[in-house]
């Protein structure tokens, strides 16, 4: 049966794959790469992007973390600070040819990524995929662990400690790194509601080494006043129909734009609703996007085909949209219409994009366009 990856599961006892990471890192000793986190990273792509640079230390392989967006979310900003994760946005034009011998994609296959382009020019070689989405096209590495099953990337990092890849010792950055693991896993499951029993294996594994205290600080972040703003336009916009809710928020600074899965969360919780869809137009300097969330606990929906099948593809061929079991998102690029306009102008545009993406996902669950 073809592959277009070597992506066999564990699972599947052929080999474990962390013997053959291992083989690989042991022939780069030395090296320096990128590892490569969405523009909006969470807590699973930035704990796996924490434990591939703690693995790598062994063969003098050095790590950067590298990320094209922010980091907004009030849990992300604590886990970081809290964890001492270092992390590099990357705002420069290009990446210098020859900074990086390799990149490494974590929770992730480049589509939520602005960098891949830039190292591309720079003929950065793709070593590693590391993910649990559904297999994306684009990436040719040497190495990929694809396995959309599990709950949580992080859990697929701690597969690898468990195999022996790199004992965890009582340290205080392996105390950290095990710390950041549960912390991707139980928000990557939903406070393990949603986990898979190698996430448990995992977070079990784990639960000796943590920080509990640490954890529960980073868990118990409030909501900041913009998140609870956008919470509220969600809720007066929002249209349901036959167990979807769609609603659009207007314009939203990057540096705010994870509230929307946040939003996305809290309209979930209404009674009527088995899938919430929130998107806006995301501003950053003359650059706009519209972003959107989903989240649902519908088991006969895929986020993954759903958001393909409604938004199709981009010219590149790459989707505009992806996700996993119970949720998914989407970036559109506004490409010449970008940049600030105003105030007649704004309402205009944003009024056009934000009927013309109801109109799709009305038409694809097959309800009447408002």
């Amino acid at each position: 049966m073809k592959k277009e990856f070597d992506t066999v599961l564990i699972e599947e006892g052929v080999h474990k794959k962390s013997s053959q990471l291992a083989a690989l890192l042991k022939g780069r000793a030395g090296e320096r790469h990128a590892v490569i986190l969405q523009d909006f990273p969470d807590p699973d792509a930035i704990s796996c992007g924490y434990a591939y640079r703690c693995l790598v230390e062994q063969w003098g392989i050095e790590v950067d973390l590298l990320y094209g967006g922010r980091i907004s979310h009030q849990e992300n900003i604590a886990m970081v600070n809290l964890l001492n994760i270092s992390l590099i946005q990357y705002d420069a034009d290009e990446i210098a040819p020859g900074r990086y011998q390799g990149s490494v994609f974590v929770d992730g296959q480049g589509t939520t990524s602005c960098l891949v382009e830039r190292l591309q020019r720079a003929n950065v070689p793709v070593l590693i995929v590391v993910d649990h989405h559904a297999q994306q096209e684009g990436l040719q590495p040497l190495f990929a662990d694809i396995r959309p099953a599990v709950g949580a990337c992080a859990s697929i990092f701690v597969d690898y400690l468990r195999e022996g890849i790199m004992p965890l010792v009582s340290s205080q950055e392996h105390r950290n790194l095990a710390t950041a693991l549960m912390h991707g896993i139980i928000s990557e499951t939903a406070a393990l509601i949603e986990a898979q029993p190698v996430d448990f294996t995992a977070a079990a594994f784990l639960q000796p080494h943590c920080d509990r205290e640490l954890l529960v600080e980073i868990l118990h972040q409030q909501r900041s006043q913009k998140v609870m703003e956008v919470i509220s336009v969600a809720l007066e916009n929002r249209v349901i129909r036959s167990g979807f809710c769609i609603t659009g928020v207007g314009y939203l600074r990057a540096a705010d734009r994870d509230a929307l899965p946040q939003a996305a969360d809290f309209l979930l919780t209404e009674e009527t609703v088995h899938t919430a869809i929130v998107f806006g137009i995301v501003q950053s300097d003359e650059k706009e996007e519209i972003h959107g969330s989903l989240r649902t606990t519908k088991l006969t929906i895929s986020p993954d085909q759903f958001l393909k099948e409604t938004l199709g593809r981009m010219g590149s061929g790459s989707y505009y949209g992806g996700g996993k079991a119970r949720a998914g998102g989407f970036e559109i690029p506004l490409g010449f219409l970008s940049g600030h306009d105003d105030a007649e102008l704004s309402k205009l545009k944003w009024d056009t994009f934000k009927a013309k993406i109801q109109k799709k996902f009305f038409n694809k669950i097959g309800a009447e366009v408002m």
